[in-house]
């Protein structure tokens, strides 16, 4: 054992310090006491630590107080999990603990820790919990956790010495990361590979994530130098309302807030994150396109196989005895009959005391009696119920193994195939539907079981068991002899000699929780008995003790069925009984004089615990302890521990034999018990590192990441061993590889039931050797099991097959990695069994994903802690990066029906998101190394060589136009005026009394309404009292605050009579001032009014009480109230003399939250609308419904202007309507028998979600939408097309024809550039079978290069865009490059450049930037055309030559809007759209409703609103980060979980990012959760 001792103590020295480790586990002493005892005896051992002169197990002077929880909790070890202990290495303990000191040497680090909502905190531990206000992160804050850990001690065996490693608190909250090590450096520093530990995560060095727009470099300063310059036009309404998502936010840009505690994270993170990026890797496999993942290439210095090519190993001959039975079913006639009186298996209850005694008579003669049962008994004597060969389902629990015992050797009487299962405790059991899968592919109809078991199974109200889930039909038969017919005496058991019938079925659960069924012929189980016989050397009469399940593998082999062959006398522990006494198996052994024990290294370990209380215990009966888990390869801490401590007790080393056994194979090898106690067993100390690449090496000193395997015995007499490669073709290893073990044999599985193919890839293998042929001509069975043969034909076992998980082309082993995980603090977070270790397929690649149950009582920052540990240990160890480690409340993970953790079940559970952890540490920065390298920006070519005529690149230039207005002949009777005010005029004398404005209220009945006539007198006493009271001159600008209707329009045609510049402006929200009231404010001041006009509500608000606590209001200008208007007619009107003087303002907050107003032109004004009248086809006969709102844009003019323009009325339906009325706009439509109709996206969306179930009562409400020509949705934005067309297939019942719905684009510079689908009447004639023209599909990927790639309908990666609307007559479009103004040809992207009558002017002072902006409004080509004057949009699209025409016979150019340049995100040289990630994100979970993303400094944040209870907020992160990575190659750095309503949407019903990042800075968010990952 000398191998694995970092200190050579002496003899009593080692017993002295196991004394005290029990000491501790039983809670006598403190921790404290311990300690100091402990370093007492080990002082004088201790190497003094380099350059220090102390003694390092000298406790720290700030050692935190041990807690009582930290001592007490040894006192819990006894009822701990169940799958735990075989996980307990000390040596690996002492690993960790050396591999974290070593992380700590490198410096600190802080790294964010997650945030967390208090309500979410109250569930795990509210004490532990940081109020958000107190705590704040810094650099400087290193001390927070305590510096040392005094329960960092293992609680291992004596041999271990962790106090000499007294462990400094090497972080303050978190971790220190490290890379996933990829193998591309190692260089002399990696001494058995733990050197890659100390390389940092590359992740975002400045090449991975370039920005172009770069923002403020923040990530040098600590966080309280970040300072912010605020413009001193908001500085006094923000210093007064730091409320989220005010106006006043907008502008601090790129700049982080002072005291954001989210800042201070996000800072954090990054200082964390910029690291030195590693060497790029070579080469690249294409994923069907041009954007390259990178490809893991193997290191040339990795560790390759050098040995021989292995040969095949013979186990020796399996010599038949002559006294022999020739099947199992004889053994059981014999002994029943020769010697009935002896005593087969022995049952205990819970107190230990002997339950109930089976004999070999008794065993025989029920066995018959069942055996009879069953095939006469059930359904009639013509059409019996079961015949022979037809499987029978066992259902018995684990305190029966008597019953069980009858009904398993009834079957084989009965030539039955027995199926043994668990018992299902609850309708839904974890797995339990996949059990049902194997019994309805097995053909099962009856299950045996047990009248006790019958009982506890639930019933429904009539008393009957319900059918289980995924389960077939059933009938229930118990098997107590009480509840039978004894057999007639003629009647007797065929009993024939072995054969190739199936014996019995054995379930076995895969990887992905699929359940087979393993058949094992009746020649094989005879075979299998005999070779157990053989080398455990069973002798007649002999005792055994079998703590194992006697249902399947090991226990089954021995306890049931070599035991029978043998007349074997098996004591049998249950589960239940070892829960409460772990020593009863110990204590059995000794009463029975037992010779043989069948345990699991968790009963060693249980032992080892609770063997101070008793004292009287004589091992030396034993001569064979079979340990069933010896293969894994942590049962080796266990046997060295126990035998440490039971050898003064009579336990003989060479007693302890290991055993490695699988489904498929049954048992594949076996340490025979030797008389020989001076040969030591054989032993492997392998390199983790060598390990993980698939190759043995004896470590050398590293002490760190080595794993310690026994050896488990030779292989089974009369079987053929050897060890193929895990993947591809099963070709032989060489001798220093691991590989899976194969086996041939007589006594191995023979299928999986009913499932041929699986069943050739694993019973019938036939090994390869390196010319490519057969070793032999039998076919081998792999076992699962990985592992090589050593010397002297000794195997050892690495790891399983299920577990082995390919990350970055190393291979690591599940197990492992929960036994790193344990080392770390053992026992003080996590509960020993419930931890999962799984990965997941991420971006072409696994990932692992680390699931714990923390204990209750541990706090956050302490999981925290136990986390970022867990990172690094694992890191340090095996040189992988974990991608997600999450912890679970207690008890919460799916179990087992034996108490351990269903693998599955649990991946199932995370990848759905409903694992409901209460932490999750997501690490995608250390892991995904494969990511797309960032994009090098090619220089574009030069004019030279590109433009020949009317060609860019071979390409046709990207132009557009619509109709032209000089040629259009019509009798526009406006057309003589040139301004909009002599228009109104004209039509009050021409058709005074014709109504042009009707205003619906929510009942939609008419509120109020306006005809020529009317609207002119009300204009002009506006346009009085502006002069009387106002005292305005011509020109001065006049602010309305309105809410939407009939007084807006009134008030803007009176400024025009008077000669003043009106403004629109939303009024505050009364329920919401602090929020509104600002940007109110703000306007009217950065507009210049003059003075405001509004209602006498409006009016009494705006000097109301929360007005003056939200704003100054004594700096408003003058406030008139149009509701008391003066009685008397002005003297003269205004008359405008030069039409490019400003007819208005138009004010708005663009969806980055800059606001922007326009300066509109009377001439402009009038183009305007003329171009609307043209292309909607307006008349005063018409009638238009609007559903908009009348601030800005496109709405403004359709509601205010273009009614006056042609005449035609306007039903105005205000959209605040709708959310008292959803069904108002569509019923106005419908009853006023409306063609055309403008509305919204937000009016859309409240359409689809308020009336999606409610279609039906609207048909019988006679709701009719058939009229409908036209349903434009006014936007400025890339067309929505989801909801779109949702909108369209819901209400497709009512009548809307489906092409009727279309959009309109617009944006500052233009307020209309698209408008109008085609007419339908051209369409008509092609059919509306045919595709819609108007949508295309393009390659997302090639977007983000700024490339246009058309691609087929559902191909991956597809994008949908909808053509944004026909251009309005009187426009030009051309798409020039945003960077170089040269233009783009057909199908290319670029930024929409437009020239047109109805331009705006200009902006009208966006805070100081007038210089930046001037380019906007005239801009010129750099080559081909450049005498045109355009406006640049600011938006990225590109036109495209449809095969529709158009009226005149052209063919139709449709324009595609891809998104604002603005709200562009540069991430690792790529331009990416915010929707196109939230459109995924939202997708993932059903309880994501929103979701907006933005950058913070190179970092991607995503804010999710959450629709469900807080506890699910935990579960979006990881699918958020998976779904990002695999859909757009981008890594999250922070999630962020909101409620509801909490990401600020404007009133066109675009998100507000802008706003909602500032508001995040300022940390007024209130999010339920918010990750960082790492």
């Amino acid at each position: 054992m000398a191998d694995r001792d970092t200190l050579p103590l002496p003899l009593e020295v080692r017993d002295r310090l196991a004394e005290l480790e029990l000491e501790l586990s039983e809670g006598d002493i403190t921790q404290k006491g311990y300690e100091k005892k402990r370093s007492k005896l080990i002082g004088a051992f201790l190497p003094k630590a380099p350059g220090k002169g102390m003694d390092p197990s000298v406790p720290h002077e700030r050692r935190t107080p041990v807690t009582p929880g930290s001592s007490s909790r040894y006192h819990r070890r006894r009822s701990s999990g169940s799958r735990d202990e075989r996980y307990r290495s000390d040596v690996h303990t002492e690993a960790v603990q050396a591999a974290l000191a070593k992380q700590k040497e490198r410096g600190k680090m802080a790294v964010p820790m997650p945030s967390k909502r208090r309500s979410l905190v109250v569930q795990s531990s509210m004490d532990a919990y940081t109020p958000p206000g107190e705590e704040h992160i810094g650099h400087q804050d290193t001390s927070s956790g305590s510096e040392e850990e005094g329960s960092m001690q293992g609680e291992g065996t004596p041999t271990s010495s962790q106090g000499s490693i007294n462990m400094e608190n090497w972080i303050s909250r978190a971790i220190h990361g490290s890379t996933t090590s990829s193998t591309t450096s190692s260089s002399s520093t990696q001494s058995g590979g733990s050197g890659a530990a100390s390389r940092l995560a590359d992740v975002m060095g400045q090449t991975h994530l370039e920005n172009h727009s770069t923002p403020p470099d923040v990530t040098s300063y600590t966080t309280d130098s970040i300072q912010v310059e605020r413009p001193q036009g908001s500085t006094t309404a923000s210093r007064a309302t730091p409320k989220y998502g005010n106006a006043e936010l907008m502008e601090t840009g790129d700049g982080v807030p002072v005291g954001g505690r989210v800042s201070a994270k996000i800072q954090q993170l990054v200082n964390t994150l910029k690291r030195p990026k590693r060497p790029p890797l070579r080469e690249f496999f294409v994923d069907d396109f041009e954007e390259l993942l990178e490809v893991q290439q193997p290191d040339p210095n990795q560790p390759k196989a050098e040995g021989a090519q292995m040969l095949a190993m013979r186990g020796e001959q399996l010599g038949v005895v002559t006294n022999w039975p020739p099947s199992l079913e004889a053994a059981l006639q014999r002994w029943g009959t020769i010697s009935p009186k002896a005593p087969c298996l022995t049952t205990m209850d819970t107190n230990g005391k002997p339950l109930y005694i089976l004999t070999y008579g008794k065993l025989w003669v029920r066995s018959m009696k069942v055996a009879y049962n069953i095939l006469h008994k059930l359904g009639s004597k013509q059409e019996p119920m079961v015949r022979p060969g037809d499987r029978v389902a066992l259902v018995f629990p684990n305190n029966d193994p008597a019953a069980f015992m009858v009904a398993f050797y009834g079957c084989l009487l009965a030539e039955l195939v027995p199926v043994p299962i668990e018992v299902p405790l609850t309708r839904k059991d974890a797995g339990s539907q996949q059990i049902g899968f194997l019994l309805g592919s097995c053909g099962v109809t009856v299950a045996l079981t047990s009248d006790a078991c019958h009982k506890g199974l639930p019933k429904s109200t009539t008393g009957e068991i319900p059918q289980f889930k995924g389960w077939p039909k059933l009938l229930w038969f118990v098997t107590e002899s009480k509840h039978l017919s004894k057999p007639p005496r003629d009647w007797f058991p065929h009993i024939k000699d072995a054969n190739n019938d199936t014996a019995y079925i054995e379930y076995k659960t895969c990887k992905d929780g699929s359940v087979l069924g393993v058949t094992v012929m009746r020649l094989a189980l005879l075979t299998h008995c005999q070779a157990l016989t053989q080398s455990c050397g069973y002798t007649e009469a002999e005792t055994i003790v079998n703590v194992l399940d006697f249902k399947k593998d090991v226990g089954l082999w021995h306890g049931i069925l070599t035991s029978v062959m043998n007349m074997m006398h098996v004591i049998s522990i249950p589960y239940s009984l070892m829960k409460v006494n772990p020593l009863s198996w110990i204590q059995k052994v000794c009463q029975y004089k037992a010779k043989v024990a069948c345990v699991k290294s968790r009963d060693m370990h249980w032992a080892l615990v609770a063997h101070k209380d008793q004292r009287d215990i004589n091992l030396s009966s034993l001569r064979m302890l079979v340990v069933a888990d010896g293969s894994n390869p942590w049962s080796i801490s266990s046997c060295d521990a126990f035998l440490n401590v039971f050898q003064s007790k009579g336990l003989k080393p060479e007693v302890i034999c290991p055993c490695a056994s699988s489904p498929e194979a049954l048992t594949v090898a076996i340490r025979r018990p030797t008389d020989d106690s001076n040969q030591p067993p054989g032993r492997g100390v392998l390199s983790m590192q060598g390990l993980s690449h698939g190759v043995i090496r004896v470590d050398s000193e590293e002490k760190l990441s080595v794993l310690t395997l026994q050896d488990v015995g030779t292989a089974m007499p009369g079987a053929l061993m050897c060890v193929v490669k895990p993947d591809g073709v099963p070709q032989l290893c060489k001798t220093d590889e691991i590989g899976e073990l194969c086996v041939c044999s007589v006594a191995t599985g023979t299928s999986y039931y009913g499932l041929s193919g699986m069943t050739k890839n694993t019973f019938e293998v036939f090994p390869m050797n390196s010319v490519g042929a057969p070793i032999s001509e039998y076919p081998f069975t792999r076992t699962g099991l990985l592992g090589f043969v050593g010397p002297g034909g000794l195997c050892f076992i690495a790891g399983k097959m299920d577990g082995l998980m390919v990350v970055g082309g190393r291979r690591h082993n599940a197990d492992d990695i929960v036994a790193t995980a344990l080392a770390v603090e053992p026992m003080k977070f996590v509960y020993r069994g419930r931890i999962a270790v799984f990965s997941i397929t991420v971006l072409h690649d696994e990932r692992i994903v680390v699931v714990a149950e923390q204990r209750p009582d541990s706090t956050e920052e302490d999981s925290f802690q136990w986390m970022s540990r867990v990172l690094q240990a694992i890191d340090g160890i095996h040189q992988v990066g974990v991608y997600c480690l999450a912890l679970v409340p207690s008890n919460t993970l799916p179990k087992t029906p034996l108490g351990g953790i269903h693998l599955s079940e649990s991946k199932q559970l995370f990848l759905e998101g409903s694992l409901h952890p209460c932490n999750v540490l997501m690490c995608p920065h250390t892991c995904v190394t494969n990511l797309p390298k960032p994009r090098q920006k090619q220089p574009e070519i030069g004019p030279a060589s590109v433009m020949v005529g009317n060609l860019v690149s071979g390409k046709r230039i990207a132009q557009a136009s619509g109709r032209d207005l000089g040629q259009m002949e019509d009798n526009d009777q406006a057309r003589k005026f040139l301004f909009l005010s002599e228009v109104l005029q004209w039509r009050a004398q021409t058709t005074p009394d014709h109504v042009l404005y009707t205003l619906l209220n929510s009942r939609g009945t008419i509120a109020s309404s306006l005809s020529c006539v009317q609207l002119h007198k009300r204009a002009e006493k506006i346009a009085t009292m502006l002069a009387e009271r106002g005292h305005l001159q011509d020109g001065d600008h006049v602010a309305l605050v309105y809410p939407p209707g009939i007084d807006l329009i009134a008030a803007f045609y009176g400024c025009l009579y008077a000669g003043c510049v009106p403004i629109t402006v939303r009024p505050p929200h009364p329920q919401n001032i602090a929020t509104t009231l600002p940007t109110v404010k703000m306007i009217v001041e950065v507009s210049r009014s003059a003075c405001m006009m509004t209602t006498a509500v409006i009016c009494k608000l705006l000097r109301s009480k929360e007005a003056s606590a939200a704003v100054d209001v004594r700096t408003w200008p003058p406030v008139l109230d149009t509701d008391d208007l003066p009685k008397k007619k002005p003297p003269l009107l205004y008359k405008p003399s030069n039409p490019d003087t400003l007819a208005y303002l138009d004010f708005s907050v663009s969806t980055t939250g800059m606001l922007a107003g326009v300066k509109m032109s009377h001439t402009a004004t009038s183009a305007f609308c003329r171009s609307i009248k043209l292309q909607c086809e307006l008349y005063p006969s018409r009638e238009v419904a609007i559903c908009l709102d009348p601030y800005c844009g496109l709405g403004f003019v359709i509601w205010c202007l273009c009614s006056v323009y042609s005449g035609h009325q306007s039903i105005l339906i205000p959209p605040s309507e709708l959310e008292v009325n959803p069904a108002l706009w569509l019923l106005a439509v419908s009853q006023y028998k409306v063609r055309d109709t403008f509305c919204s996206y937000s009016v859309m969306e409240l359409c689809t979600k308020g009336l999606g179930l409610q279609t039906e009562s609207l048909k019988s409400r006679g709701l009719d939408l058939s009229r409908v020509r036209t349903c434009v949705v006014v936007a400025e934005e890339r067309p929505r097309i989801a909801l779109t067309q949702s909108f369209s297939k819901l209400f497709k019942d009512l009548g809307l024809h489906p092409r009727a719905v279309s959009t309109s684009f617009g944006c500052r510079v233009n307020l209309a550039i698209c408008l109008q689908p085609h007419r339908l009447g051209k369409l008509a004639d092609q059919g509306t079978s045919g595709p819609d023209p108007t949508t295309v599909y393009v390659d997302m990927r090639a977007l983000r290069h700024d490339r246009v790639r058309l691609v087929e309908r559902g191909s991956p990666h597809s994008l949908p865009l909808m053509e944004s609307g026909k251009i309005l007559p009187g426009v030009r479009i051309i798409i020039a490059n945003p960077e170089t103004k040269g233009p783009l040809g057909d199908s290319h992207l670029g930024e929409i450049w437009v020239c047109s009558g109805h331009n705006a002017s200009g902006y009208f002072t966006v805070y100081g930037d007038e210089a930046l902006q001037s380019d906007h409004f005239n801009s010129r080509l750099s080559f081909g055309d450049t005498q045109t004057i355009w406006a640049r949009t600011g938006y990225l699209g590109f036109l495209r030559r449809t095969e529709l025409t158009d009226a005149s016979g052209e063919r139709h150019d449709a324009l595609y809007v891809v998104g604002a340049l603005d709200e562009a995100m540069e991430l690792r040289g790529m331009r990416y759209h915010p929707i196109d990630i939230e459109t995924s994100v939202i997708r993932t979970h059903k309880s994501i409703t929103e979701c907006a993303v933005f950058t913070w400094t190179n970092l991607l944040v995503v804010v999710v609103e959450l629709d469900g209870s807080e506890q699910e907020a935990l579960d979006l992160v990881p699918l958020v980060t998976n779904v990002v990575l695999e859909e757009h190659y981008l890594i999250v750095g922070v999630v962020v979980v909101v409620d509801i309503g909490v990401i600020p949407i404007n009133s066109r019903g675009e998100k507000q990012r802008m706003h909602l990042r500032d508001g995040f800075l300022a940390d007024q968010l209130d999010p339920i959760y918010v990750a960082y990952n790492m």
